[in-house]
């Protein structure tokens, strides 16, 4: 089954649904919030559109949807208040594949308008909200018609799975034990994919239009560096399975993931190879596995236990579709329970941070 079938969030409302497991997302949002707000305010004040048209590209149907828009809306009206202008009119495009839950989004835009009016006042312009289904790896938009694209941990996740000529044997994303030619694989893939979307957003973005992606990346050049150990701790989970006759060896050996985290240097190599846009500025920042912010909790307690069962909720509700597809749904739960197990082990001794990636791109 082709991946864009397979690869969305677990919608729904129960406790291991991406809607019940935002809250690392919305760190992440608000850890990149500046150097959103920032590019778009550099941008509104150097052109002054009378229309803003912004795209949000992978969007997913939950708490933060509409997250990202909100701030950028009160940015620039905070920018036309200071500077006296009337503030342009909004017209945003929230983009995820087909199989998003876009109506679930529409039911809540109508108390979304009705809170803009209500914060912004009766003069405040014009904010059309349109759902697009499809591929950010295809044409979405016209030549030239968005002013500002946003995308939030989407990129990292690739449009197929690389086609290797090796077995990854017993691992589902990179590993120490990887074929080198499983590796060249993944960054070839990467490569492509990435150049692919510059490629396709530059054709859709206006004259020096902006564009801001955060996404899962590595601060070591090392492709097998403990960033993606989040990844080995489940594939370790896979093979117990095997192990206790629940699943066949041979399904774990053909599962990979379509997922790719690369390194400071990948991304940089496939901007200027590109040569649509100008990199303006890449930020690193970490956040821990199991979502909570370092700088809120200095009093917190640590436990292990529910520490664990967070990075496993997280990773359920982005990986489930993918796994149930190929395994089956019954191996689920007790995957990860046992996965759950694993993480808490791997927190006793130390640290699990996702390395994440803020670019700031300008067209040229």
């Amino acid at each position: 089954m082709e991946v864009q079938q397979v690869l969305h969030m677990n919608w729904g409302n129960g406790e291991t649904s991406y809607a019940s497991n935002s809250n690392l997302q919305k760190l992440v949002i608000t850890k990149a919030k500046s150097m959103v707000i920032g590019s778009i305010s550099d941008l509104y004040t150097t052109n002054f559109p009378r229309c803003l048209r912004i795209a949000d590209l992978g969007c997913s149907s939950g708490p933060n949807t509409l997250l990202v828009i909100s701030e950028i809306i009160e940015a620039i009206v905070e920018t036309c208040h200071q500077l006296k202008r009337t503030t342009p009119e909004f017209q945003v495009f929230l983009n995820d594949l087909p199989s998003n839950d876009f109506n679930n989004i529409f039911k809540t835009l109508p108390a979304f308008y009705k809170q803009l009016k209500k914060e912004k006042g009766e003069k405040f312009g014009l904010c059309s909200i349109t759902g697009l289904p499809g591929s950010f790896y295809d044409r979405l938009f016209p030549s030239s018609s968005i002013d500002f694209h946003h995308s939030s941990y989407s990129v990292h996740w690739l449009s197929q799975v690389p086609i290797t000529v090796e077995s990854n044997k017993g691992n589902i994303y990179l590993a120490r034990t990887s074929p080198p030619s499983v590796l060249k694989a993944y960054l070839e893939q990467f490569q492509n994919d990435f150049s692919l979307f510059l490629s396709l957003r530059f054709k859709e973005i206006t004259p020096g239009g902006r564009m801001v992606i955060t996404m899962l990346g590595r601060r070591s050049e090392d492709p097998f560096g403990k960033e993606g150990y989040f990844w080995e701790l489940l594939s370790k989970s896979l093979n117990d399975l095997v192990s206790e006759g629940l699943i066949e060896e041979a399904q774990v050996d053909s599962f990979n993931l379509p997922f790719y985290m690369p390194s400071r240097k990948e991304v940089e190599d496939v901007v200027c190879v590109d040569g649509s846009f100008y990199l303006d500025q890449l930020d690193i920042f970490d956040v821990n596995w199991d979502g909570s912010d370092d700088d809120d909790n200095k009093g917190f307690m640590f436990d292990r236990f529910i520490s664990g069962k967070k990075v496993a909720k997280y990773v359920r509700a982005v990986a489930e579709p993918l796994i149930a597809c190929h395994f089956g749904d019954a191996i689920i739960d007790i995957l990860f329970k046992r996965y759950i197990e694993y993480v808490s082990e791997h927190l006793s001794k130390e640290e699990g941070k996702y390395v994440n990636f803020v670019i700031s791109l300008r067209g040229k």
